[in-house]
């Protein structure tokens, strides 16, 4: 990261379950933060078509089909959409969304250059709580960092940032630019602290100040659309509330680069990114070199992607012992 560079973080409510709706509300904001000369978009947690809020009201199948219906295919036309729209507006952009793949869902993270490119398309490490309903779990090949011209971006979902050990191989990557997507704050508030939006923010926060980097937390709004589509009874209305944005811009030091938006207010946070603010917080205290101990402690890290196929590639011999290849000169050839 050689040059400052201006981001913008959104805080909105998705048109809920309605992938061509939220598509084309994506590429209003793409639009609206190119032209407030933003070089990098970034979306909440599952923005694409929305968080799957039923999951923790009721039984996780009730709406799954809908779920699958309107989440992204990868490749498909409507993915080539988003991305030619990041082209045309010169704009980086990281978008959550759930990617269905065959037969599951992920919770995934799409990196787009400003060129249209995909730069990486990582998937949440372990889906939370309920959400193992739903989606599929990922491996060590989605915890990791993409040099670009803008400098080193990596990325999270939600209560990723709660795990110690996955901050950590993040950090060791030397990750500049954070993006922390977020659901909503406004689930369970009068159940647990741990869902409120306190302690989520104080996540973004700290992870800011032990990675000494940039950490922008986009996070969706539920809206009155939301609730009258899945609080039907005044039980499911206590457990989910409207609201609940809590987007922020954090600078390595853990301050805050802007002024929060209201927790139903609609719009983009706007913060201007100065390296130079990186390597002081980095001269003070780098938890992956001069202020770190491996020789007292270190973290075993598996970065491999797991298959559930493999395909063995047969030898040259096993080829000709099967008559699968035929050396030049002769009509067949016999193993010995």
């Amino acid at each position: 990261m050689d040059k400052s560079i201006t981001v913008a973080c959104v805080q909105a409510a998705p048109v809920f379950m309605d992938l061509e709706g939220t598509i084309d509300k994506t590429i209003d904001l793409i639009k609206e933060a190119a032209s407030r000369g933003a070089e990098l978009i970034a979306f909440p947690e599952n923005w694409l078509p929305g968080y799957p809020w039923f999951l923790w009201l009721e039984s996780p199948a009730a709406l799954t089909p809908l779920v699958y219906q309107n989440s992204l295919v990868l490749g498909s036309e409507q993915a080539k959409r988003i991305a030619s729209v990041a082209k045309e507006n010169n704009i980086w952009l990281l978008l959550g969304l759930s990617e269905r793949d065959h037969g599951t869902l992920y919770m995934v993270q799409w990196l787009i250059s400003n060129t249209g490119e995909t730069v990486g398309v990582r998937r949440k490490l372990k889906p939370s709580h309920v959400e193992l309903t739903l989606f599929g779990e990922s491996d060590g090949s989605s915890l990791k960092t993409f040099t670009t011209e803008l400098g080193v971006i990596g990325a999270l979902c939600c209560w990723e940032h709660i795990q110690p050990l996955t901050r950590y191989v993040m950090y060791a990557q030397h990750e500049q630019i954070h993006i922390g997507s977020w659901p909503s704050f406004s689930l369970y508030c009068d159940i647990t602290a741990a869902l409120s939006p306190e302690v989520n923010i104080a996540l973004s926060g700290s992870y800011a100040v032990e990675g000494q980097c940039f950490v922008i937390a986009p996070c969706a709004i539920v809206s009155e659309q939301i609730i009258e589509q899945l609080c039907t009874d005044k039980i499911k209305r206590n457990l989910l509330k409207a609201g609940g944005g809590y987007a922020r811009i954090f600078g390595p030091d853990g301050s805050e680069l802007t002024t929060p938006l209201a927790e139903n207010e609609e719009g983009l946070l706007l913060a201007t990114l100065d390296p130079a603010s990186i390597t002081f917080a980095k001269a003070i205290a780098d938890p992956v070199g001069h202020y770190s101990r491996p020789d007292v402690t270190s973290l075993l890290f598996n970065p491999a992607a797991n298959r559930p196929l493999s395909i063995k590639a047969a030898s040259f011999i096993e080829l000709i012992y099967t008559k699968q290849i035929v050396l030049p000169g002769s009509e067949e050839v016999q193993a010995n």
